[in-house]
């Protein structure tokens, strides 16, 4: 019926691109924010060692920062690679940031080191950067490092005469509100991510139906105005067929005559299909609506699919479908004939059935059965998708794609299944009060 095409690899190619880049991107910010810390933490040495005339370690101090200088200078060198940059790699940076930084503040003074709340700082880089999964661990390494500094470290002398130590109860308070800090900080910050990821979905989402709608009414004009075009050949042919059907060589040739029948009966489906194109482009609906009772639209759709092809067998099963007056939908007709056709090419040769369902929240639902191969995990994915067809011809999948679209103007929606029992139903939902003339849609609610 409908079906992926060969250009799906492509799309996916251009979805994953943005995670690359955004890859590349995180890894490039966390070259240049420790490239920042390298630089804050030799000022910091330097000051308080001579400045300060504060004894530190300097010579191991300095032996780590050149750690994390290397191990930059190796993260810019794999950043310029072409390999995308994974989670767990961004992850594993951060846990060298952390580790790095517990060492400099077990030199320096441990949990008495006021700069021990820049373990904030890789949690926040964190939850903005990495999943869920991969931020756990990088808030258990700071409250590991944070916990094992408050027992272990050499003592931070500001003045040699008079050590000073915490007492247990502010250390304590100290560990319960860094605690705090790290719940709340990744908490709110994954949140925030999650709805701002949430509104670009939803944009993007929005986005994609403005270029749908867009392209459907480039194809709405391009339909309109062939239609137009075709009308003069059109009714030139039907004049030339009759004039032939009355000339007496033509009419002594009984084969003849009946091609030339033939013939007349394509001109005018021809004629009726260019008029159906004219009338949905807006002329029936919004001038002069004609009004039929459910039952019989649902009928007239199988009745006039039949007659358009006499070869193929359709069974008509309706069930609680209320007898009120709708407004007689061209598109909607057009979208029904497409799902038949779609199910007649799938499975040629085998009987179809259209089931018309109304339940009560007035939901109408026109369901398409047949039995064919159904559809593959990749066609269900790609359903209603513009251009994705498994006929193998350029241009075709723009039924499906329309279909959707109707559905989705007239307030409902278009899905696909495969069947339990073998073959594949595709059904069309909509509010019943979309269907209906506005005035008698309050009426209706009360039968």
């Amino acid at each position: 019926m409908n079906a992926l095409p060969a250009t799906a690899a492509p799309v996916e190619a251009v979805a994953v691109a943005p995670e690359r880049r955004a890859g590349r991107a995180n890894l490039r910010q966390l070259i240049e924010l420790r490239w920042l810390a390298v630089i804050g933490q030799l000022a910091t040495v330097l000051v308080v060692h001579a400045g300060l005339s504060i004894t530190l370690p300097w010579a191991e101090m300095l032996s780590l920062l050149g750690i994390l200088v290397v191990f930059n200078l190796f993260s810019q060198w794999r950043n310029k690679l072409a390999q995308p940059v994974s989670q767990i790699e961004l992850c594993v940076a951060l846990l060298v940031d952390v580790g790095v930084l517990t060492g400099q503040l077990y030199l320096a003074g441990g949990s008495d080191n006021p700069f021990i709340y820049l373990y904030l700082l890789q949690v926040a880089v964190a939850s903005v950067l990495l999943r869920p999964v991969y931020l756990i661990a990088v808030i258990c390494s700071a409250i590991t490092g944070f916990v094992a500094l408050m027992q272990w470290h050499r003592p931070l002398l500001l003045d040699p005469s008079s050590p000073t130590t915490l007492s247990p109860n502010y250390l304590g308070g100290l560990l319960l509100c860094f605690l705090l800090n790290v719940g709340l900080l990744s908490i709110f910050i994954v949140r925030i991510n999650r709805n701002l990821r949430q509104r670009d979905a939803e944009l993007a989402d929005l986005q994609q139906r403005a270029a749908e709608e867009v392209h459907i009414v480039r194809m709405g004009l391009l339909a309109s105005g062939a239609a137009h075009e075709l009308g003069t050949p059109l009714a030139t042919l039907s004049v030339i067929l009759g004039d032939w059907a009355h000339m007496a060589p033509f009419a002594a040739e009984p084969e003849l005559r009946e091609e030339i029948e033939e013939m007349q009966r394509q001109i005018l489906r021809c004629k009726a299909i260019v008029t159906g194109i004219l009338m949905s482009a807006g002329e029936m609906r919004g001038e002069a609506p004609g009004l039929m009772r459910l039952p019989a639209f649902v009928d007239q759709l199988a009745s006039d699919w039949r007659r358009s092809h006499p070869q193929a067998e359709l069974s008509l099963v309706t069930e609680a479908l209320p007898d009120v007056d709708i407004i007689s939908d061209t598109a909607l007709q057009q979208v029904v004939g497409n799902l038949l056709d779609n199910a007649a090419e799938a499975a040629p040769g085998a009987p179809l059935a259209l089931q018309a369902t109304c339940t009560d929240d007035d939901m109408l639902t026109l369901s398409v059965l047949d039995r064919g191969p159904g559809f593959t995990a990749a066609m269900l994915a790609h359903f209603g998708e513009p251009y994705q067809s498994s006929k193998g011809q350029p241009g075709r999948g723009m039924g499906l794609f329309l279909s959707v679209n109707v559905a989705r103007t007239l307030g409902g929606r278009l899905q696909a299944r495969n069947r339990d029992e073998g073959g594949a139903e595709v059904a069309l939902t909509l509010p019943l009060a979309s269907l209906q003339p506005r005035q008698s849609a309050s009426d209706a609610r009360h039968r």
